[in-house]
């Protein structure tokens, strides 16, 4: 069966898949900034609705992108999903031209759309193709891919968009006439132009490599049917691992975000230049990419998926409360730092949450996938909470951290198993 040796063939394709996700997810790092200074946006909260536009495309097309894998199979169900990617990638042409933010968006919202049809299929396949117990690793795996790209992603984008920041910055605020500003700022905004064009060409040329590789399809309707007959399912909701287990993964997103992306907004409230600010993403996804690295090592020879989703969750209370103590240059330590607590979240939740789900498992990881828009809530929480003048900068980002760790330590304590007791007691 397919659940019992890993295909390293399509783990190789898969990762090749995560490293995409990772380096387009973790721009918005660097687009975040960049869009507040070409579209002059006038807060914080106008230029998260850059996460919002993204993630809130993962909850409006999880469950259709479960429809459409029904109909496609998992390997052309990737080759479409890049390629919608491809065509949000474009539309960053005309928005640069018009310097346009709701174009912006539109593009990001596409780019998600593509990505939520990707994650879709992706996430229960590595889960799947080898034993459940160590889908953890394997995902790890999948994250060093993704937080490699990560890490990557704002350096190359920063470097591209964003050279000279500090200095075009006070170039806009000091320009003699508004025709010398808009000039300043069309050339700004054209720098993304050409970026975008090169990632759509190679989004294109992954799904044709997608499409004619021999990638084999997963049928879990009919491998994990006697597991669900066992216990009489007649909807995913009767799960409520999963249900919990969505809610974990929409607050895991959520904290993920605030670090690797709310990091440089954090940094500019308290005064540093955006020279510096543009790569602080960088710091959260190499301590995310140590935690990936400890994961595979550690799962599942010396440690539980779920003791190390607690571990993390415990580690994220500690370093949220550090943050909030200190200040400077030592609080956006902590906040990196965080990324190493939320490494190992990911990896554990999903697999905790899909086990079991038998002929679910589609809909059941769309349902997971849609979670993801915690990552489009939480930053715009928190910079709402601060710019409405509601909470200081370090109360605002604790309000929002706190309560997710302590949610996410419930879910690795006892969460994971809820349901799954009662089904043992009564067989």
């Amino acid at each position: 069966m397919t659940n019992q040796s890993p295909n390293r063939y399509a783990i190789v394709i898969i990762g090749i898949l995560f490293f995409v996700f990772g380096f387009v997810t973790w721009l918005n790092g660097t687009l975040i900034p960049f869009l507040k200074l070409a579209c002059q946006l006038t807060s914080d909260t106008q230029a998260f609705f850059v996460t919002f536009a993204f993630y809130m495309a993962y909850f409006f097309l999880a469950i259709p992108s479960s429809i459409i894998l029904k109909k496609t199979g998992f390997k052309n169900g990737m080759a479409l999903g890049l390629l919608v990617m491809a065509v949000g990638s474009l539309v960053f042409v005309p928005a640069a031209n018009t310097r346009s933010f709701g174009l912006f968006l539109t593009g990001l919202f596409i780019q998600g759309m593509g990505l939520a049809l990707l994650q879709t299929a992706s996430n229960p396949y590595i889960s799947i193709v080898g034993p459940i117990q160590s889908a953890a690793k394997r995902i790890s795996i999948m994250g060093i891919c993704n937080k490699i790209a990560g890490m990557l992603s704002p350096v190359i984008l920063g470097a591209l968009v964003l050279k000279n920041a500090t200095h075009i910055e006070e170039q806009i605020k000091t320009a003699s006439d508004e025709s010398t500003k808009v000039t300043l700022l069309n050339e700004l905004a054209s720098r993304v132009i050409t970026p975008y064009i090169i990632m759509a060409v190679v989004l294109v040329l992954l799904a044709f490599m997608i499409k004619k590789s021999s990638l084999p399809e997963i049928n879990v309707d009919k491998e994990e049917a006697s597991a669900d007959e066992t216990h009489h399912k007649t909807s995913v909701f009767q799960f409520k691992h999963l249900v919990l287990g969505v809610l974990c993964l929409f607050l895991y997103v959520g904290v993920e975000v605030m670090a690797g992306d709310a990091i440089g907004a954090y940094g500019r409230q308290l005064g540093m230049p955006l020279d510096e600010t543009k790569y602080f993403t960088t710091f959260t996804l190499f301590s995310m990419l140590a935690g990936y690295v400890a994961g595979i090592i550690a799962i599942p020879k010396y440690i539980s998926q779920q003791n190390a989703l607690a571990i993390s969750a415990v580690t994220g209370i500690i370093f949220s409360f550090a943050v909030f103590l200190t200040s400077g240059y030592t609080a956006i330590t902590f906040i990196a730092l965080l990324g190493l607590s939320n490494a190992l979240m990911w990896p554990a939740i999903f697999p905790l949450a899909i086990d079991g789900l038998g002929k679910f498992t589609k809909i059941g990881s769309a349902l997971l996938i849609m979670g993801i828009a915690g990552g489009a809530i939480l930053p715009l929480a928190y910079t709402t909470l601060r710019d409405k003048g509601i909470a200081s900068n370090h109360v605002a980002f604790l309000i929002c951290m706190l309560p997710s760790y302590i949610y996410i330590l419930y879910y690795a304590v006892r969460g994971y198993a809820a349901g799954k007791i009662l089904q043992t007691q009564n067989k």
